[in-house]
């Protein structure tokens, strides 16, 4: 009996001491986070260096690093007038950088600014594509993101349009 305990105390010993190794399954790049675990894994007198966390990116450099954004579930083309209730959507509207939206933009840049209305940028490829789209509306706030959750729920397939609480659009009364 006493060598079953004892044997069963050993394995528990090495099942405990192979658990406690860390085994590296994926290196796939990035920053080394190995600094923030500096606090947990301090010895008794051991020096260690303060964590400074990166410095956060400016809003124009957090923006570039999110394109480009591809929807391919979103392009260009008609959008037939449906009846939504959304209460509380407020306007939001999708576009993306193409010659439809372009003109639409430019069509309907004063109705959206009073409409209050927000918009998504589904597909566009860099930087000064976003900024060429914003500058054709001024004042109208317009954020890159995907659009595929949007189109899957409201099944659309096509943009520009105008979402609202009681409808989808491509046409903009304020």
């Amino acid at each position: 009996m006493k060598k079953v305990n004892f044997l069963l105390f050993g394995l528990s010993l090495v099942t405990t001491t192979a658990l406690a190794n860390l085994n590296v399954i994926a290196d796939i790049g990035g920053e080394d986070a190995s600094p923030y675990f500096e606090g947990i894994n301090r010895q008794e007198g051991a020096q260690s260096s303060p964590v400074v966390p990166p410095a956060p990116a400016s809003p124009a450099e957090a923006e570039a690093a999110a394109l480009p954004v591809a929807t391919p579930e979103l392009t260009p083309g008609d959008v037939a007038d449906r009846p939504l209730q959304l209460p509380g959507i407020g306007a939001l509207f999708i576009v993306g950088d193409d010659d439809a939206s372009r003109i639409w933009l430019q069509a309907h840049a004063e109705q959206l600014k009073s409409l209050h209305a927000a918009g998504l940028v589904v597909n566009v490829s860099n930087l000064p594509a976003l900024q060429a789209l914003r500058e054709l509306a001024p004042g109208v706030p317009m954020a890159p993101a995907s659009g595929s959750e949007l189109a899957r729920r409201l099944q659309l397939s096509n943009y520009p349009v105008l979402i609202t609480d009681t409808g989808l659009s491509q046409q903009v009364t304020p």
